[in-house]
């Protein structure tokens, strides 16, 4: 099954994370049967934008196979021009209901933010770029009063899931519609579960 809508999507893609949690996968759309069927076409139902970190292996994390996720990944899970691009491909030219932004514990682009806020260690390259674009998630949570890994990485989640529906009209339209909506989860390297933290257009409930 193919899932329509926003909700959907969104409960197909946790009852495969639940699978993946307890060892008990059930790999579908892996087989030779399911390239072949998906060689002409793809119709994936959901955008996952996720950090470029190795450990967070969309498909794996929740149980999915070929042609189910449209995959955009940066480090931070930063958002530019070309992630823009291709998040609304996914929405407006592939027809996914949903868009997820997955972050991480112990991200290492929250981190060297962080460094570089409390500690002044600005890093050189373009990876400066990417501190630079989650600096505002780490001052954002200090002006709260949020100081743990974890709140800052909750609060660059949200921002990230705002930042989104806020620069695209594609997804905001898609959002105000109900016939989209957007995601943000935090993934638990350690026992692999994802919660949602942040949403535009879910009728879940956030969690963390």
């Amino acid at each position: 099954m193919i899932p329509t809508s926003p909700d959907e999507a969104f409960a197909m893609l946790m009852e495969g994370n639940q699978r993946f949690v307890t060892g008990a996968p059930a790999h579908p759309n892996q087989d030779a049967a399911r390239r072949a069927e998906v060689a002409p076409a793809q119709s994936p139902f959901a955008v996952m934008f996720g950090c470029a970190d190795s450990r967070l292996a969309a498909e794996i994390i929740f149980d999915r196979g070929l042609g189910d996720l449209f995959v955009v990944r940066t480090a931070g899970h930063v958002v530019g021009t070309e992630v823009l691009g291709s998040i609304e491909y996914g929405v407006s030219v592939l027809g996914c209901p949903l868009v997820v932004v997955l972050g991480h514990d112990s991200c290492g682009a929250v981190a060297a933010a962080r460094a570089a806020v409390e500690d002044g260690a600005t890093p050189g390259g373009f990876v400066r770029d990417v501190v630079e674009r989650v600096t505002p998630s780490v001052l954002s949570a200090r002006a709260a009063g949020r100081s743990s890994e974890e709140e800052i990485l909750h609060e660059h989640i949200r921002n990230s899931v705002d930042l989104l529906v806020d620069r695209s009209q594609a997804l905001a339209e898609g959002v105000a519609a109900g016939r989209t909506a957007v995601a943000g989860l935090s993934y638990r390297l350690a026992d692999g579960t994802a919660r949602l933290v942040a949403s535009h257009g879910l009728s879940t409930t956030v969690t963390a």
